[in-house]
């Protein structure tokens, strides 16, 4: 179920008024050329997970295929993308929290990181309850709408005939040219994020081979039914010259059908989906602080466990990091808080890109390992990786072009660089220290029975 739902975020019920304005009608069209490029990359994670589990999942095959300097990039940015992205979703629930209760937002927003990470220190277990919960309702909302969606434009509503015209009647499918199909990609892949977190908590599971190769084999229906089945319909009832940032399309097409207090249940779900976020944030930056101390790369207090196994520390470290997010959100929202979140808004491309180099040098060793066959295999190799990768760099080339998004390339590659940056005097610190640099992936691995709480 995290599979399933993990994917679903705010971002689509929020940010798809955006991208329907962008792009028009056709804005389904972007989330499928966006689903087909998330697909090959968790074909390409999925590959290595299934053949070499690990709780630092991407990050440990980066060390392995690109070098110690590549993992430690990567989980700290990595890190450092989630502890933003907690104090901005604590931010965005709390606002819509206020819809019913009257609080200061900021004591709203703190009350929701807090929730989240009381339910983190429970256990492994407790985590993947509420996920299982939260991914539960985002996936039924979701079959409901397009349940309401389908009988809407076929004409199963009382008085209503069939009809789709707004995918055609104002200016086309694509008013504003087929180019800007592509242009759009970047803010849809942003909303996609959190397909490769399932490989994270695989981990942790007692199959994780299987869980791993089920949700990878998951992808493309998830991704062709939730987000471009609902966004085609979407752009199938409200007309697209309508669309506003900000404005939940998904809302406004509920209003059009007549649905009785169809924005509220619609809220309820993106406050639901926001939980979700921050539920799973909070469990994948902790994970990423754990694999850090395990290589000698974090303070060494991240490892404590509780008596559940599960790495306090590190969840309150990031916890902290959520709530110094918030608190800039309200002290310097133009200054602190817009600096992070451009900071961190290409990070997971460049994550992506590097999941993909990983795989292009891994192939060989996995399928030495495994002389059986590997359990999940990415297509078209080396041809489909090569190809993912040259697009993930043409996506982070037109944010670059675009005024609107060349800062969150810019601010990102520099905290990438930061982060490399600072590996060889970690590097060196811990040979002064006398300690063994190139620690295996088992030593990593060996605290997942304990984490799990086996």
């Amino acid at each position: 179920m995290i599979a399933m739902g993990g994917i679903i975020g705010a971002g689509l019920f929020m940010g798809s008024g955006a991208v329907l304005a962008q792009v028009g009608p056709g804005s389904f069209l972007t989330y499928a050329v966006t689903g087909v490029l998330i697909l090959f990359v968790m074909r390409m994670l999925g590959e290595m997970a299934a053949a070499r589990p690990s709780v630092g999942s991407f990050t440990e095959y980066a060390r392995s295929a690109l070098g110690d300097w590549a993992g430690f990039a990567m989980a700290w940015l990595y890190w450092y993308f989630w502890v933003v992205i907690v104090g901005f979703e604590a931010v965005a629930g709390a606002e819509l929290l206020q819809r019913w209760v009257h609080w200061p937002k900021w004591v709203l927003a703190l009350a929701l990181i807090m929730l989240m990470t009381a339910t983190n220190l429970r256990s492994t277990r407790s985590y993947g309850e509420f996920e299982y919960w939260f991914a539960g309702i985002k996936v039924l909302a979701i079959i409901l709408f397009i349940g309401l969606g389908l009988a809407y434009v076929t004409g199963l509503f009382p008085g209503k005939g069939a009809d789709i015209s707004h995918l055609y009647a104002d200016g086309g499918l694509l008013p504003h040219g087929g180019g800007v199909v592509f242009t759009a990609v970047a803010a849809v892949v942003l909303s996609m994020v959190g397909a490769e977190i399932v490989t994270v908590a695989a981990a942790e599971s007692k199959t994780p081979q299987r869980s791993i190769t089920k949700a990878t084999n998951t992808v493309l229906m998830r991704i062709s039914v939730f987000y471009v089945g609902s966004m085609f319909l979407v752009a199938a009832i409200v007309p697209w010259a309508t669309a506003k940032p900000g404005q939940s399309p998904y809302v406004s097409a509920l209003d059009i059908m007549g649905i009785p207090y169809g924005g509220d249940i619609m809220n309820i779900v993106v406050l639901f989906a926001v939980l979700s976020c921050l539920n799973s944030g909070l469990f994948t930056a902790s994970r990423m602080l754990f694999v850090l101390a395990r290589r000698n790369e974090a303070p060494q207090r991240m490892l404590k466990r509780n008596d559940r196994g599960v790495p306090m520390w590190a969840i309150l470290a990031s916890t902290l990091g959520g709530y110094v997010c918030v608190g800039a959100a309200y002290l310097s929202p133009d200054g602190i808080f817009s600096f992070l979140l451009n900071s961190s808004g290409a990070v997971v491309l460049i994550i992506y890109l590097l999941i993909c180099l990983s795989q292009l040098k891994l192939r060989p060793v996995l399928a030495r390992e495994r002389p059986g066959g590997l359990p999940v295999k990415m297509w078209a190799h080396p041809i489909l990786p090569i190809v993912t990768a040259a697009g993930i760099v043409a996506i982070l080339a037109g944010m670059a072009l675009d005024e609107h998004t060349r800062s969150q390339v810019a601010l990102s590659v520099v905290a990438f660089a930061i982060c490399a940056g600072i590996y060889p005097v970690v590097r060196m610190v811990k040979r002064r220290a006398g300690e063994r640099m190139n620690t295996t992936d088992q030593s990593v691995d060996d605290a997942v029975p304990a984490i799990r709480g086996e």
